[in-house]
């Protein structure tokens, strides 16, 4: 079989190649129980439950989807192939966006997160009558709650049928968590295995012969000898993130150029797919091209398991994937590259299988692949707990120690979870939910400091401004910078800049947005992401009814933006940093360097003294994400119990937050629990933080 020849060589182990399997429903019988069943996401399931009676009487078939759009293009998808209109019978539910009829909507596509925030008002799932976990390999954050909690509600419903499913799923694992049986006689199960082969597409497997230095080059490389040298089908590229992904494109834009100019009649389009993109570019990669060209789709893992791109033959493995890791000690969560696991890469490699048979080519050798780990680190034992604990108490599980997770995560994540709920307000000094701030905050679909945040606008008369913030931060690239008009985009985006930062230079964009009528023309003339903009508005209708649900009052500082900063400050203070004589920013909690991301209007100005951020990501530095300049004494103001004044000096402050030890909850001379003291009654003592945690701040 042909191979791309030249820089990039690559060969084919001497064993038979791997087969990727597309699995399908095919027959089952009518004992249901709980299914672990391993299958490709396609509308046979949904059908045969909906045929099956599952859907009479008013009940719902749930199906859950790790990504949002995975939930909306597979509903699309199953309501096109049953002729019903999407939002009817067939409709999705993912956060701000509830396209679903609740006297006709039969089949529910939903993302986990969307499923446990049902729990809230319905904890039994009434309305359902099966719940389908699809593409459960993936591991989400929450996923693992949903499992968590599909387990306790089974007990008391005996008659809702759970399928787990999934073409990599460690199916033993599942089936041993969800097996009640605590016999040995295997005939009494309730937990069993289901494996169904459908359409088998071999999927020929190529590494590198030697590894090389650069996968980006190496991917354009291999990208154009596959168009060079090989058949019909088009070719789908994986790397790491949206910068990536935009740089391959860009030179892969330059090499087709160059390519057409010697007169090859066969043409490429070359399109990106990320989390990020704008919805209308997202759709792109599923439009038909004519037979004289070949798609080229550079995508992040996004394009791994939640999408099925029709006509991939051909895939490109960099080996690389970008995760979200949260670090308890020093309470950053940020994204860092890892390499892929074996399950992960074949998923992609699977991605060329589905319609006939395809190549994969890994650039990795095939030693490097058999010293991956077999699967990814769950979300659960690598990301910031607190939504999970607020969401856990909020559904009456007090004692979240005790809850059965099915990868248990860190106790000392769980420590910091409870840390920041404690001083946002939402946990009193013994860890209950408080009332009403902590099921107010609950209630919110979004992080508990934009949440807090948002409660407190009307105590800071700015209400109004802080919606649309709130808001503009859900959007992901409302600047849009083209290729060729990159000077002329960053000059016009500088006008909404302002010296405050981030927050409020979104807040400009929002307003201007809305003065000019929502207009797309206005929009495309100042390269903003006009999609977004719309996203951003329903956004904030939808906070803005919880905020009128809370009574939170309707109030605008009138373009005072002191009321707006401190407002914000009031829900992201644990979020703060000082410039350091490094020419850094350093945490003021632990004394760790940060660097504003260029992305920032804060980059290239005079560094403020002091700033608080929404997140952290982690490239070559680890740099702060929608930064805002703030005074320090609004710090001790609206923060006294989490930080003290403290004194300059002229090196960085050592870390200041400090455990007793004495009480037997932490450090290497842990004592034992005391007797009819619980686990989650130690970590209540760590999260007593007026009387263990303090943090010094330095005028």
């Amino acid at each position: 079989m042909a191979a791309p020849v030249g820089p990039v060589k690559f060969w084919r182990p001497a064993e038979e190649s791997h087969i990727i399997l597309d699995r399908k429903l095919s027959d089952s019988s009518n004992c249901w129980r709980n299914r672990m069943w391993e299958k490709h996401t396609d509308s046979t399931s949904e059908y045969y439950l909906a045929e099956a009676g599952w859907t009479a009487e008013g009940r719902m078939v749930g199906v859950t989807q790790p990504r949002r759009v995975a939930a909306v293009t597979v509903a699309g998808r199953v309501a096109e192939e049953r002729g019903a209109v999407l939002g009817h019978e067939v409709g999705y539910c993912i956060r701000f966006d509830d396209c679903t009829n609740p006297l006709a909507t039969r089949i529910k596509f939903l993302t986990d997160g969307m499923l446990v925030r049902e729990m809230m008002v319905d904890p039994l799932l009434t309305k359902y009558s099966a719940i389908m976990l699809d593409e459960a390999h993936e591991r989400t954050l929450y996923t693992d709650i949903a499992i968590g909690l599909l387990k306790k509600i089974q007990k008391k419903r005996g008659d809702l049928r759970l399928i787990v499913a999934s073409a990599t799923l460690d199916a033993e694992k599942f089936r041993d968590f969800f097996n009640h049986n605590d016999t040995s006689d295997p005939t009494r199960d309730t937990c069993v295995i289901l494996t169904v082969e459908g359409r088998t597409f071999p999927v020929d497997i190529f590494y590198l012969q030697s590894p090389v230095p650069d996968y980006i080059k190496s991917t354009v490389e291999t990208v154009m000898k596959i168009h060079q040298t090989e058949g019909d089908g088009d070719i789908l590229a994986f790397l790491t993130g949206q910068e990536e992904v935009e740089t391959v494109v860009s030179m892969l834009i330059e090499q087709a150029r160059a390519l057409g100019q010697t007169g090859m009649k066969r043409h490429l389009r070359i399109l990106p797919m990320y989390a990020g993109l704008p919805s209308f570019e997202q759709m792109k990669v599923f439009e038909r091209v004519s037979r004289s060209v070949r798609k080229v789709i550079v995508a992040t893992n996004v394009a791994e398991t939640s999408i099925t791109i029709s006509g991939i033959v051909y895939v490109i493995d960099c080996g690389f994937v970008k995760l979200r890791a949260y670090n308890p000690r020093t309470a950053i969560e940020c994204l860092v590259v890892v390499p892929v696991s074996q399950a992960s890469a074949n998923q992609r490699a699977g991605r060329g299988g589905r319609s006939r048979s395809g190549k994969c080519y890994r650039l990795y050798t095939e030693e490097a692949f058999d010293q991956l780990p077999q699967s990814t680190v769950p979300e659960m034992q690598r990301s910031n707990l607190a939504p999970v604990i607020l969401q856990l108490k909020a559904l009456g599980i007090d004692n979240v120690l005790r809850f059965h997770f099915m990868s248990p995560p860190p106790a000392q994540s769980m420590v910091q979870a409870l840390e920041l709920l404690y001083a946002l307000g939402g946990l009193d000094k013994d860890c209950r939910l408080t009332e009403p701030l902590g099921m107010r905050i609950a209630e919110f679909p979004l992080n508990p400091m934009f949440a807090k945040m948002l409660l407190e606008s009307g105590n800071f008369g700015c209400s109004q401004e802080i919606l649309s913030i709130a808001a503009m931060m859900q959007i992901q690239n409302v600047f849009v910078v083209p290729s060729n008009q990159k000077s002329q985009a960053i000059r016009v985006h500088r006008k909404f800049a302002v010296e405050e930062g981030d927050h409020l230079t979104m807040l400009n964009v929002y307003e201007a947005f809305i003065k000019h009528n929502k207009n797309s023309q206005w929009c495309q003339e100042h390269f903003l992401n006009y999609k977004g903009l719309v996203r951003a508005a329903t956004v904030r209708e939808q906070l803005k009814k919880l905020l009128v649900k809370f009574q939170v009052p309707k109030k605008s500082s009138e373009g005072d933006p002191d009321p707006v900063l401190r407002c914000i400050v009031s829900g992201f203070f644990a979020n703060a940093a000082r410039f350091h004589s490094t020419g850094a920013y350093r945490t003021i909690r632990d004394d760790h360097e940060l660097h504003i991301h260029p992305a920032s209007v804060l980059y290239a100005e005079k560094p403020p003294r002091w700033v608080i951020y929404n997140e952290v990501i982690q490239t070559s530095k680890y740099y702060m994400r929608d930064v805002t300049a703030i005074e320090s004494a609004w710090l001790l103001e609206l923060a006294p119990h989490f930080y003290q004044q403290g004194t300059v000096s002229s090196s960085p402050a050592p870390k200041t937050w400090t455990f007793d030890v004495s009480t037997g909850c932490l450090g290497c001379s842990v004592r034992p629990l005391h007797s009819g003291c619980s686990e989650l009654q130690c970590l209540q003592h760590c999260a007593d933080l007026q009387n263990l945690l303090h943090t010094s701040i330095c005028p």
